[in-house]
């Protein structure tokens, strides 16, 4: 592949636009829509997790955890795409990736499987995706009656950006 076939997003994953390289997501569920992190991002998938609250700390991250002697800043999903709350009776999930050397948890409603997909296959999003995640999409993919939001994780990290809007 050539390097004008390869597009370099904020967050450094090089996603392929032109060529056939395949390109692998651990798919997660927010609110009924399905998203997909790059699955060299993703550190660890948690089930539910003791997060201890941040004093005085932006809305969207719901506090800290204890990864295996590591701290790791939790951030509510939901709250940073400013979506309803999560039902009291659902158990949260979390994934864990790395940005700026720091780990955070990603807190969501599900986690499903690793898809791998076609990299041309990838799509721009479409203008009535939700303002929330096409701040953060890098584009979508469509699967049997389905969109699959792909992430792009220095976007969804990027609090100076939430600020802004």
């Amino acid at each position: 592949m050539s390097r004008t076939d390869i597009a370099v997003f904020s967050g450094g994953n090089a996603v392929a636009v032109a060529g056939h390289e395949a390109a692998e997501y651990v798919t997660t569920i927010v609110a009924d829509q399905m998203f997909g992190i790059p699955v060299l991002q993703v550190q660890d998938v948690l089930g539910p997790q003791r997060v201890t609250r941040i004093p005085l700390a932006p809305k969207e991250v719901a506090g800290a955890l204890n990864l295996r002697g590591r701290i790791v800043t939790a951030i509510d999903v939901r709250t940073r795409l400013g979506m309803p709350p999560r039902p009291a009776d659902s158990r949260a999930m979390s994934i864990v990736v790395e940005h700026g050397g720091e780990l955070y948890s990603l807190i969501v409603d599900e986690v499903g499987e690793v898809l791998s997909l076609p990299g041309e296959r990838l799509e721009s999003n479409p203008p009535t995706l939700d303002s929330g995640w096409r701040s953060v999409s890098l584009g979508i993919h469509r699967l049997e009656g389905r969109l699959l939001v792909v992430v792009d994780v220095a976007r969804l990290l990027d609090f100076t950006r939430a600020e802004a809007a």
